[in-house]
């Protein structure tokens, strides 16, 4: 029993923090969900139908969730962590740990994924310009090695 009561304390971390953030939480990210390992949320800050041309929203994972493997192939995004701890890795790069006040930016056409940890509530900005091809999802032993 105790490990159980463990266990789900482990699955709230950050919960809170996430959910309270102060650009919001958003709503289920249903759009873009079949693109998605596990449950994400969005908040949109910012439209491209602005005048502009990039992006910029709230983005929120419960724990365990992940993008596939993506590129934006005729821009960039800009990751900020607002919350939680999670993860971005490049294609063919070791994952890097992303914490609140974490800043990571990806080139044009560098394929990468980004997501929470296992056992931790994640949320960024996402800055985004041009358009974004999908891949496959992460290879789930490689993310299940992953230090939470």
């Amino acid at each position: 029993m105790e490990n159980t009561t463990q266990e789900s304390d482990n699955l709230m971390k950050f919960e809170k923090e996430v959910k309270e953030n102060v650009f919001g939480f958003g709503e289920a990210n249903e759009a873009y969900a079949q693109y998605f390992t596990g449950a994400s949320f969005l908040h949109g800050l910012v439209s491209p139908e602005e005048n502009i041309d990039w992006g910029m929203a709230q983005v929120s994972f419960e724990p365990g969730c992940i993008n596939h493997w993506h590129a934006h192939t005729t821009g960039y995004q800009v990751l900020l962590c607002t919350g939680g701890e999670g993860w971005v890795q490049e294609e063919g790069q070791e994952p890097v740990r992303m914490r609140p006040g974490d800043v990571y930016v990806v080139r044009r056409g560098v394929k990468h994924w980004h997501g929470a940890g296992k056992n931790s509530w994640f949320s960024h900005i996402a800055i985004t310009s041009g358009a974004t091809e999908w891949y496959e999802p992460v290879d789930e032993q490689a993310y299940a090695e992953l230090e939470d």
